[in-house]
């Protein structure tokens, strides 16, 4: 067994430190966010940081780091208000990693990483055509933690698009079923295993099972 303290992470390495502590919270979901700037330029980079707020209103929030450098993501979501967020699985994880290099403003993440802008009904932004999974979001507040100088913004779920066969009766999505990855650390990538559900915990009752393959 080994332990670290605060005397330790100071010590650290700046990147060996963001590796250790990202990696702390175990795995975490990946996305690609797609927005467009006004006049019409797209932009794709993946997050880990899409957390779950609430369902009533259907709330979610996202941290972006420091605006120490330019935030071509963050900059479109702030301007337009509207962005989309889409599951990241195996047949193009590689692709979604490479969006997080720092390509110029000028430069799509879409044409640039081999990923297909795909648009719905009317909305502004693009969403990725590979991807399964597509939810559209729309920005209702924004957050700057003075902590860390990141921002967290939290959007409301518009619109969401997923194959019929990963929608339980309950309303669960089976995600196992649509092949999303996560991710751990900066840059380990996983596929899902197939989950076990459990009944819902009540005091002086015994938790069952309720499947082992993600069916109701």
């Amino acid at each position: 067994m080994v332990t670290f303290n605060t005397k330790d992470f100071e010590k650290m390495d700046k990147r060996y430190r963001a590796k250790f502590i990202n990696s702390l919270s175990g795995a975490k979901s990946a996305n690609l966010i797609g927005t467009k700037s006004r006049g019409g330029q797209t932009n794709l980079s993946i997050v880990s940081s899409a957390v779950h707020i609430g369902s009533d209103p259907a709330l979610m929030a996202i941290i972006f780091r420091p605006a120490t450098v330019p935030r071509h993501t963050f900059e479109n979501i702030l301007d337009t208000k509207i962005f989309s967020l889409n599951h990241v699985s195996e047949e193009f994880f590689e692709k979604a990693h490479q969006t997080s290099a720092r390509y110029p403003r000028e430069v799509s993440e879409f044409d640039a990483v081999g990923l297909t802008e795909e648009y719905v009904e009317d909305y502004f932004c693009p969403f990725v055509k590979e991807s399964a999974l597509k939810i559209l979001m729309e920005l209702k507040e924004v957050h700057h933690l003075q902590i860390n100088k990141t921002e967290m913004i939290i959007g409301e779920v518009k619109w969401v698009s997923a194959p019929r066969e990963c929608l339980r009766e309950d309303g669960y999505i089976d995600i196992n079923t649509i092949g999303t990855m996560s991710v751990t650390g900066l840059d380990s990538y996983h596929p899902l295993k197939k989950g076990v559900r459990l009944s819902y915990a009540k005091p002086n009752q015994e938790v069952k099972t309720l499947d082992r393959d993600g069916l109701t």
